[in-house]
């Protein structure tokens, strides 16, 4: 595996050195584990490291992010920490533990343990590989259960039969390792995760952890498959019972694969997209707005989460009925949709097939998003007008003539204002 290792990013390779200096200087084995490693074998880029400590994570985490003058949140219950640096490139740090289930769905009891124990309790066999980079075993793969052998063969495999049973999140889990690495549920694996669906284990585990595995799948790089694949082996009760995505609401996440592309490519300096936000609110698409409110609560989602959500219940058939009509000015398509999100109005967007509506949206992103007004208060005051009340409904006047093409400089605003004025 040093192959590999030199084969990273320089800065990588320092953490990792001085990651390996540290756990030597308190006569601690180290190790690189789990998504890490795995990727690592695939190819795939993953900044985010993994370290397993056996001794003392805690300890390791404060000398590790001493030396790199890193920001450190610990967790000294479970023996686990983040070292996050200035750069937003984070290490996860843990004690090597064994866990066990007291009851199914709930959160494991852990105690410590040595590196096997910790490679057991992970999910998958892909998940349970470690690189030693401690003393002269540095660069030795740790492959206590033929997760290499898996990650070749393209297998998603549990390692007990009562894995899905222990954490039903797993469920979750396997659908989207499946899908995001093209991957297949190995034929034991999906006998057990179709038992525990049909067991209906995905039922009693907390909702705010299905909320976390649901995110997860709805952040995946076009996450329409995942979807797809989840409505075939899981069901969606777990959302709300009794939910079904159509055919219909199918091509709905692929359009919303299109629209995210798009507005990617147009607008860069625009604010990033909760992209997961527009597939969730297309995934309950068919509800009512309370339904919506009452999943929102449920899963325990933020409050500015909520908001979109339910803003788009309330505003999606109004919008698409007022956008339709022959004759709409700039300024109203701005009134309309300026105040809604992006994440709302895209969503709009990917579910209308009327070309008025699609043409004036993107007229909205293109040329009415984000206009103001070049006119102050202190110009208004200049032109003689007395501050008021008033003001806000020449600003607002301004900015309808600004919008419809009326006026472009500010020396043409001003004229602008300077005619209410007199109308007044």
């Amino acid at each position: 595996m040093e192959k590999h290792l030199k084969g990273l990013a320089q800065e990588i390779q320092e953490l990792i050195n001085l990651a390996k200096d540290t756990a030597e200087t308190l006569g601690f084995n180290a190790y690189l584990i789990g998504g890490f490693v795995r990727d690592l074998i695939l190819g795939v880029k993953n900044l985010d490291l993994d370290i397993a400590i056996e001794g003392d994570g805690i300890k390791f985490s404060e000398a590790f992010a001493k030396k790199l003058n890193a920001r450190l949140i610990s967790h000294k219950r479970f023996g686990t920490a983040t070292v996050t640096l200035k750069h937003h490139l984070k290490i996860d740090i843990a004690t090597t533990r064994k866990e066990y289930y007291p009851e199914p769905g709930c959160l494991p009891v852990v105690n410590k343990g040595a590196l096997k124990d910790d490679l057991y309790r992970r999910d998958f066999t892909i998940n349970t590989l470690a690189i030693s980079i401690s003393g002269e075993n540095f660069g030795k793969l740790i492959d206590p259960f033929n997760g290499r052998s898996d990650i070749e063969h393209k297998n998603v495999r549990i390692l007990h039969n009562l894995s899905f049973i222990d954490d039903p999140t797993r469920i979750l889990r396997a659908i989207r390792f499946e899908q995001r690495y093209n991957f297949k549920i190995e034929h034991h694996t999906l006998k057990c995760l179709k038992d525990s669906v049909g067991l209906k284990m995905l039922s009693i585990v907390q909702p705010q952890r299905l909320r976390d595995e649901m995110i997860l799948i709805l952040k995946e790089k076009r996450p329409s498959r995942q979807i797809r694949r989840m409505q075939e082996l899981a069901n969606l009760d777990f959302i709300k019972p009794g939910l079904k995505i159509s055919e219909t609401s199918l091509r709905l996440f692929d359009s919303i694969d299109s629209q995210i592309c798009w507005f990617k490519s147009n607008f860069t300096l625009h604010r990033p997209l909760d992209g997961w936000l527009i597939y969730f609110m297309a995934l309950i698409d068919s509800q009512s707005g309370q339904e919506a409110k009452d999943i929102c609560q449920r899963f325990v989602l933020r409050k500015g989460e909520e908001k979109r959500i339910l803003s788009y219940f309330g505003s999606r058939s109004v919008v698409v009925s007022k956008l339709s009509k022959a004759k709409v000015l700039p300024s109203t398509v701005f009134h309309i949709l300026e105040p809604l999100s992006y994440e709302v109005i895209l969503l709009i967007k990917a579910g209308c097939r009327n070309k008025k509506v699609i043409r004036r949206i993107e007229d909205f992103f293109h040329l009415y998003n984000g206009t103001n007004v070049s006119v102050s208060g202190h110009d208004l005051n200049g032109l003689g007008i007395e501050p008021g009340p008033h003001y806000q409904q020449i600003f607002s006047k301004l900015l309808n003539a600004k919008l419809n093409g009326k006026v472009k400089t500010k020396s043409e605003e001003l004229e602008f204002a300077r005619k209410l004025k007199n109308i007044r």
